[in-house]
């Protein structure tokens, strides 16, 4: 920890992926702004959380390119020649990450504490951040911003968002009518974290049930789609499928005007929290009070603790915080008595006007 410093003329923030951890890393970002207002911000990310990014208030934003090889460690040095960073703040311990920070001159570089900056990132820094005991991806983050000697304050988030992708979202959810809309984003990047198609298609059911209209939500990959697609052909539900047919701003601006959103661990259900949307999460692999949606845990569905305590033998206060359980078919567990209990839940606290439907 570096104490009480002057607001320094600029800083680096080095976070390359993913959408969600992303999510986490601008509530700390902004948070730093509100404090050193003038700090002139780079954010060095990766091409895909780039395009939500984009437009960040006062935030340059610079696109490192992992899958172009050394040619994107060379890209970023010419684009950095000339500058001169006061701080790097090196938010993520993946050694490509930890190669790119040697492209960025900084006097100091701010990583994780010790039992944290794994894969050798403490090679590549010269200040840690203070150990934590048992943060949320967030607070890790937000570790950064106490080490720098400011004020920790509860997450605000202030998400880019073009006027077109919001009326383009407004049109496309409400043209037919206005019924509350809920969101299922099903798909996680790997297939194992997602749930059931017979439990999102039965889930829909009851959300429109309750008086919500239903949209499902996702990327372009062919998973994805496939998912979809099962779902919206097993369920009774009218369901409006928007995967792969949005942009990550025309998404974020989906989530924005939804009512609520049921995903497994996956980027949507941090981008719902960031623009203030319920989130039911559906967690079997990893803690979700580690990942899970920040501002709603209490609306999470997990067998995490059962699961991993199954596989080491002991409960999970007693392991490695942020161990992770492992099997193909753990979201098989979570049932859809569970995930209506958590939408009832969340009509009760958020629309009690559809009671009546639960």
């Amino acid at each position: 920890m570096l104490g009480q410093l002057a607001a320094p003329k600029n800083l680096c923030v080095l976070r390359l992926s993913a959408i969600g951890d992303v999510c986490h890393a601008v509530a700390a970002v902004q948070n730093i702004q509100k404090q050193w207002p003038h700090t002139q911000i780079t954010w060095v990310c990766g091409k895909v959380e780039a395009n939500l990014l984009k437009g960040l208030e006062k935030v340059e934003i610079i696109v490192f390119d992992k899958s172009a090889g050394l040619k994107g460690y060379s890209d970023l040095r010419d684009h950095m020649k000339g500058q001169h960073f006061d701080i790097l703040l090196h938010m993520q311990v993946a050694l490509r990450a930890s190669l790119a920070s040697y492209c960025i001159p900084a006097k100091t570089k701010i990583g994780f504490d010790s039992k944290r900056a794994k894969e050798g990132q403490w090679l590549f820094t010269n200040y840690k951040i203070a150990p934590q005991n048992e943060p949320h991806v967030l607070d890790g983050f937000m570790g950064f911003t106490q080490a720098l000697g400011l004020t920790v304050n509860e997450p605000v988030w202030n998400m880019p968002l073009p006027e077109e992708d919001e009326q383009w979202a407004h049109n496309t959810l409400f043209e037919e009518n206005n019924k509350p809309v809920a969101v299922i984003s099903p798909a996680a990047s790997k297939a194992e974290r997602n749930w059931h198609v017979t439990g999102y298609a039965q889930t829909a059911e009851y959300l429109q049930q309750v008086g919500f209209r239903v949209v499902i939500c996702g990327g372009p990959t062919a998973m994805e789609k496939q998912l979809a697609e099962d779902i919206c052909k097993q369920s009774n539900a009218s369901i409006t499928n928007l995967v792969g047919k949005t942009s990550l701003k025309q998404l974020l601006a989906v989530l924005k005007l939804a009512h609520i959103t049921i995903a497994p661990d996956t980027g949507p259900a941090h981008m719902s929290v960031t623009v203030g949307t319920p989130v039911i999460g559906l967690y079997a692999h990893s803690n979700p009070r580690r990942t899970g949606p920040y501002l709603y845990q209490k609306y999470v569905v997990s067998c995490y603790d059962q699961v991993i305590e199954e596989q080491k033998g002991k409960p999970y206060t007693q392991l490695s915080w942020g161990v992770r359980a492992k099997g193909s078919d753990l979201m098989e567990r979570l049932t859809i008595e569970e995930v209506k209990a958590k939408i009832n839940l969340v009509v009760e606290d958020f629309y009690p006007e559809l009671k009546a439907g639960i």
